[in-house]
């Protein structure tokens, strides 16, 4: 299991429980979904209703809810908040800033849990002998992962399925005062094959694929099916010396193991690490959000 010792102040898991999660944004509390937190909660609720901003509640809990769908649902208003805002993140050298806002489907723009995925980021192509290497991030969301590469000192190709999410990166690229990054809005599978196909090659691989989702031409992704094929291509596209790839997984039954055993059938690699990735909340229960794997070539 993994724990984030690279915390940053903007952010803090308050308490978690009875399928919801208590979170501070900067300066905003929030209550969202959250379908792995099955037991109690250590507040009260009315400790909850009184800390939080809004909430957001969905018509079904059984819906994996980081699986990238639309969602049924809608944000309740508790206490005056803006529709958006945005919060420092620091890096090793200096920081980066997000955008926040309250969408549609629940999410707010970013994920906490992969901040030691960033830090690995920054510190694996900074350590690079390649000058300005290579990263490719796909389903790259708003763009944390790209950012940090970038502020590494990376060229980066950036590859999201929805256009929305395009341009919610790119405001986040100018609020970090960095440039240059490539916007793709692409199928994964699609580009990826192509990329192939052009003989590309790339020095570092992110990867956060959701649990199913839709490209811009209505192509199906569901992760059963395509994970297996996209590490394949992942593996033709990987430079096979001073190389980097960063595999996570937020998906109901996909343990550590399975992740690694993924990874293992497609990857030679110098050093790796895989485990579960939990953030530990304010009232000190564990929430766990995905299985993560990283290797270095």
């Amino acid at each position: 299991m993994h724990n984030s010792t690279y915390k940053f102040p903007e952010y803090e898991l308050i308490d978690s429980g009875n399928f919801e999660k208590l979170e501070r944004f900067g300066s905003y509390v929030l209550i969202r979904p959250e379908s792995q937190a099955i037991w109690n909660r250590r507040m009260s609720e009315e400790e909850w209703l009184k800390m939080a901003h809004a909430q957001f509640a969905r018509s079904t809990q059984k819906t994996s809810y980081r699986s990238g769908d639309s969602g049924n649902g809608r944000w309740e208003i508790l206490n005056a908040m803006p529709e958006n805002w945005t919060i420092d993140i620091p890096l090793p050298k200096g920081k980066f800033t997000l955008k926040l806002a309250l969408t549609s489907f629940g999410h707010v723009g970013v994920f906490p849990e992969q901040i030691e995925n960033w830090n690995f980021i920054y510190h694996t192509i900074k350590a690079s002998k390649t000058p300005n290497p290579k990263v490719l991030n796909a389903f790259a969301y708003t763009g944390a992962a790209s950012i940090v590469a970038r502020a590494a000192g990376a060229q980066v190709t950036h590859v999201d399925a929805v256009k929305q999410m395009i341009g919610w990166g790119k405001e986040n690229m100018s609020l970090s005062k960095l440039d240059d990054i490539r916007w793709i809005v692409d199928d994964a599978l699609k580009f990826f094959r192509r990329e192939v196909k052009r003989g590309a090659s790339y020095d570092g691989i992110i990867l956060d694929p959701p649990a199913y989702g839709r490209g811009p031409g209505g192509e199906r992704w569901i992760l059963d099916e395509g994970i297996n094929p996209l590490l394949e291509l992942c593996a033709a596209l990987l430079k096979p010396q001073d190389s980097f790839l960063v595999l996570n997984l937020y998906s109901l039954g996909y343990s550590p193991i399975i992740a690694n055993n993924l990874v293992e059938s497609h990857f030679k690699f110098k050093e790796k690490w895989f485990g579960e990735s939990f953030i530990q909340s304010k009232s000190g229960l564990h929430l766990p959000l995905g299985t993560y794997v990283r290797i270095t070539n």
